[in-house]
């Protein structure tokens, strides 16, 4: 596991951990955000993101300062009392405008010393974000560039100083694989998920999401990953599912500006809003009309705080349900607010391999939510077990109670499909199903009933069913005698399944 990093809880690919930052003596807690604190105009004051909100770590842009006229005051005083924080401070390396403006006077090593000097505790070198639209080859061509300037780094002394590897490739995703495990090979301590602003900017939730499962294969489970830019509430349960680890937002502070308002559902226009559908301070204090009548300042102040209120809140919210084990209830509901959230989900369960292999296989409860919960890690898991199953003899496979004329009587239950009567109490075979069921549980279950069959072909099986949807009943193997279960007391009565 990297040295740097140790993992406290985990559910799907999400996890809390510990990130030990040296230089500064702090340990961070993840999934953390890192306020971005732009060193010439800020909203809100590093102090008070620490002490009022509780940012542990910030990010700033080491670029910027380099080119500043307090360039050297920072290098005498050190940033950490330049900005009046005493957190773990990232800075970025310029990459951002070399995107924007298509070229930099400084180096990866001339940058990467510079943030050094200026006693920043994770530094960035120079990479090349790639955005989406770029054709394989520029993609391709720029990912090496990238990664040449990470092995042009490796003799510098940096000290105490983390060092970020970034990762690019654009949206393919056999190069963001490749240029993960390059990235991880470096040695280097923390992996960066770069040019993912543009694909959240246009709601590409599901491109964004195989960009980032692709970047995490590469990585493996132990590195500490950044999402870059990924600064909306929104989409950060979806992303911690993933394995993300560190958020930054400027949204906080660039939506104040332009009276936009920010909730886990999306994005309010504040002169659109009758009310304020939060509890946080400013919230409760104030109404929308008070907000929009104050002066221009004091205005996006106030909505920057709700903001980072927000922010963190979601944060905290995301934390709890990882201790809990039901983050992908969090990430469905939060799926349901926005229809580019529910292609982001939907894609995150296209990777349920790749989350169960990361999976507790034990936690609180399963709840079953909507066709989705058909394909979450847990079922999967299922049915991978059935398959391995042996059983013989005449085996009765049904949503009633047992039967004496079999010689096993398992229970089924949509999404899982059957197992032992013995495992009715424990995870995920307890789990929470509406009586109202959707074809994709039963098609599901069926799936389930498949694995086991196909597993066992010298048991004989039937399958009582309430009223199993057609297409699901195509899914059982032809050789398993099928009964309709109308109800308890009548199939018990007939004593055995009618073919």
């Amino acid at each position: 596991m990297n040295d740097v990093f140790e993992l406290r809880s985990a559910d799907a690919a999400g996890r809390i951990g510990e990130l030990r930052v040296p230089r500064s003596d702090t340990v961070v807690e993840t999934p953390a955000l890192m306020p971005v604190v732009n060193p010439n105009l800020q909203t809100i004051s590093p102090a008070r993101l620490e002490n009022e909100f509780g940012a542990e770590i910030c990010i700033t842009n080491g670029y910027i300062i380099s080119q500043s006229d307090y360039r050297e005051e920072v290098l005498s005083t050190g940033l950490h009392e330049f900005l009046d924080f005493s957190g773990a401070i990232m800075t970025d390396s310029g990459s951002f405008q070399l995107a924007e403006y298509g070229d930099i006077d400084v180096t990866s090593a001339e940058i990467l010393d510079f943030q050094y000097r200026i006693g920043s505790d994770i530094g960035t070198p120079i990479d090349i974000p790639t955005p989406p639209e770029a054709g394989r080859e520029r993609a391709a061509d720029e990912l090496a560039t990238t990664q040449n300037r990470l092995e042009s780094i490796q003799d510098i002394d940096t000290g105490e100083m983390l060092v970020n590897a970034p990762v690019q490739g654009g949206v393919y995703t056999d190069l963001r694989e490749r240029a993960a495990r390059d990235a991880r090979a470096t040695g280097l301590d923390i992996h960066p998920i770069g040019a993912a602003v543009p694909l959240m900017n246009a709601y590409e939730y599901g491109t964004m999401v195989d960009v980032i499962a692709a970047a995490k294969r590469g990585l493996g489970p132990s590195s500490p990953v950044h999402l870059f830019g990924a600064g909306h509430p929104m989409m950060f349960a979806l992303a911690v599912a993933l394995g993300c680890d560190l958020f930054d937002s400027a949204a906080y502070a660039l939506y104040a500006r332009d009276d936009r308002y920010l909730t886990v559902r999306g994005t309010e226009r504040l002169p659109e809003l009758e009310y304020l559908p939060c509890e946080c301070p400013v919230c409760v204090a104030h109404t929308p009309d008070e907000l929009c009548a104050m002066p221009d300042d004091e205005r996006e102040t106030r909505l920057a705080e709700h903001n980072l209120y927000v922010s963190f809140g979601e944060l905290r919210r995301i934390k709890q349900a990882i201790r809990r084990g039901n983050l992908l209830e969090l990430v469905e509901a939060r799926a349901r607010g926005h229809p580019a959230m529910l292609d982001g989900y939907r894609a995150l369960l296209d990777h349920a391999d790749q989350l169960e292999a990361e999976d507790p296989t034990s936690k609180d409860a399963f709840f079953h939510l909507s066709t989705e919960s058909a394909r979450r890690p847990e079922v999967r898991r299922h049915h991978e077990r059935l398959a391995r199953l042996s059983v013989d003899g005449n085996i009765l496979l049904t949503e009633g109670d047992t039967n004496a004329a079999y010689d096993q009587s398992w229970r089924v239950v949509p999404p899982f499909g059957p197992f032992p009567r013995a495992l009715s109490e424990t995870y995920p075979l307890t789990a929470e199903v509406p009586e109202r069921l959707d074809d994709a549980a039963y098609e599901s279950a069926a799936s389930g009933v498949a694995k086991l069959v196909e597993a066992n072909p010298a048991a004989e099986f039937t399958l009582a069913h309430r009223g199993w949807p057609e297409r699901a009943l195509e899914t059982i193997p032809e050789r398993v005698r099928r009964a309709p279960l109308e109800s308890m007391d009548e199939y018990e009565e007939r004593g055995e399944g009618e073919p």
